[in-house]
């Protein structure tokens, strides 16, 4: 089947993580002297150094909370905070893929206690619900598996020196927040950041400095790898514990720029918005698409997941990939017969109204055996 090319998006990349790197960023890193160069000198050391800043910019940062940042993603920070945020016991809200996997870590931590799991259906987020002796309350903000955006604020009645540690990794840079709600907010780059994989950063509150601090004075053993007061102390010379991946340094620096340029943070979440209400306007219309997310206030703007009924999503997806569309499979281990498209600052909204019309186009063509 061959789509019109007037139909096609100017770029055909919608996949929610690795996400698309705008070729512009590709060109740019191309022509830099980055790669290939020692992360110990100056050159990377002041790219590190204006990635933070631009961070601290696009967050609204208060002056006593800190950018970390370190090598191995989420699902690495995941046992860094393991060992070196949770005290005894978590409490976890587990409504997704990624939420599931941080209540693994401290469920299977031995020098832990066992952590409380708040499940809910997928399409549905459950609430965090107040409990002595929890030290730690984690989700996240917005589900990538499912295209859930949940809220993100303290937890009323959670005792004093609680620490809210949440998930911002399809969020960040693309969804409203107040850092304030949170104590460590942390995330990769490869999704509204436009980067590729190899980091996480978070935003770290002073109880939440002073609780690495506690921890690593205390007689637990941590894997260097997964030292947050090692990750903390290099961050504060703006170098990393070991080497880095440059390529996605580079390209973090480039899209903060970009977002900041075109007016932060309520820019960025706004062309979200746009982009994924096109979406969901276009499925709740369809006589063969309805949003997977029920309740509007609990729809990702920067993940959008659409079931289909009478027509194979994997047919559909074939199709699109065949003609330069990719990544809109659902995810695996949801097991539906559903898309998953994601509309993160890098994406533009047009092209998304166009992958629209490449949709009913595509579909219309299965239905006539075509």
């Amino acid at each position: 089947m061959q789509i019109p090319k007037k139909l096609l998006p100017s770029d055909g990349r919608f996949g929610s993580g690795p996400s698309k790197i705008p070729h512009e960023a590709a060109q740019a890193l191309a022509a830099s002297s980055v790669l290939g160069t020692s992360h110990r000198q100056a050159p990377v050391r002041e790219l590190v150094g204006s990635v933070r800043a631009q961070m601290r910019a696009l967050f609204s940062l208060p002056d006593d909370y800190e950018v970390v940042l370190g090598i191995g993603g989420s699902t690495a920070f995941f046992d860094a905070a393991t060992f070196g945020l949770v005290r005894s016991r978590s409490q976890h809200l587990s409504f997704g893929e990624f939420g599931a996997k941080f209540a693994k870590a401290a469920a299977s931590a031995p020098f832990l206690g066992d952590p409380t799991v708040i499940t809910s259906e997928p399409g549905t987020h459950p609430d965090p619900v107040a409990e002595e002796g929890v030290d730690v309350y984690a989700w996240t903000h917005n589900e990538t598996s499912t295209g859930v955006m949940a809220p993100v604020r303290r937890v009323e009645g959670a005792d004093a020196d609680a620490l809210m540690v949440i998930d911002g990794t399809s969020a960040a840079g693309a969804l409203p927040l107040d850092v304030t709600q949170s104590d460590v907010y942390f995330f990769a780059p490869q999704k509204a950041l436009a980067s590729d994989a190899g980091l996480w950063f978070t935003l770290m509150s002073p109880a939440a400095l002073a609780r690495v601090e506690e921890i690593t004075a205390s007689e637990r053993w941590i894997p260097a790898f997964f030292d947050l007061s090692s990750a903390l102390d290099n961050s504060r010379k703006d170098q990393t514990y070991n080497t880095p991946p440059l390529a996605s340094l580079f390209w973090i620096d480039h899209q903060l720029r970009w977002i900041l340029d075109n007016g932060g943070l309520a820019w960025s979440v706004a062309r979200c918005e746009d982009s994924s209400s096109r979406l969901y306007g276009w499925a709740e219309q369809s006589s063969y698409a309805t949003p997977f997310v029920s309740d509007p206030g609990k729809q990702s703007s920067t993940v959008v997941t659409i079931d289909l009924e009478g027509v194979d999503a994997k047919a559909v997806s074939a199709q699109l990939r065949d003609n330069g569309i990719v990544d809109v499979d659902g995810y695996r281990g949801l097991g539906r017969n559903q898309l998953r498209i994601a509309t993160f600052p890098a994406i533009e909204p047009d092209d998304v109204s166009l992958l629209t019309q490449c949709l009913d186009y595509v579909v219309e063509r299965l239905d006539d055996g075509r």
